[in-house]
């Protein structure tokens, strides 16, 4: 009798485990689940894209000063020199 019992609560336990997948899966199919997807990837996307743009900001201000070290003629001044006109 005990078996039978054993049996029962763990056929329940694994139909509810699968009934929970499947509702999962076709969750993930519907209009909204792939929105959802595309939401997050488009969301990591953005964040990857404002960090590496930050990495260049940064990149670019270091090597900009740099160069105003190394061809600066006036220890003083900072900015870059004017182009010609033509």
């Amino acid at each position: 009798m005990i078996g039978r019992t054993v049996y029962f609560v763990a056929g329940a336990v694994v139909g509810g485990y699968v009934v929970y997948r499947v509702n999962r899966a076709a969750r993930a199919w519907t209009p909204g689940g792939i929105a959802d997807r595309v939401e997050k990837q488009v969301t990591s996307y953005k964040e990857a894209l404002r960090e590496f743009n930050e990495d260049v900001a940064d990149a670019v201000r270091e090597h900009e000063e740099e160069l105003l070290r190394r061809y600066a003629a006036d220890p003083a001044r900072r900015e870059p020199p004017a182009l010609p006109e033509n």
